[in-house]
């Protein structure tokens, strides 16, 4: 599985699972598909940031596509 804090991973159009912020305590985890990738950096250790098809915005925990 490739690692969602690698943002050379994640291209718009992916199925992903998130954690989004106010998951982060409890891991709770968001499936949809890439919309925008937010994070900057060529990694993060928490995950890449994006945004969902359905504006969600959360960090990338597993990539499924």
């Amino acid at each position: 599985m490739k690692d969602g804090r690698k943002r050379a991973n994640i291209k718009s159009g992916i199925e992903v699972n998130i954690v989004l912020k106010e998951d982060q305590d409890t891991g709770l985890l968001t499936w949809g598909v890439v919309r925008d990738i937010l994070t900057n950096s060529k990694s993060h250790p928490h995950g890449i940031k994006v945004r969902l098809m359905s504006r969600e915005v959360g960090r990338v925990k597993e990539i499924l596509s």
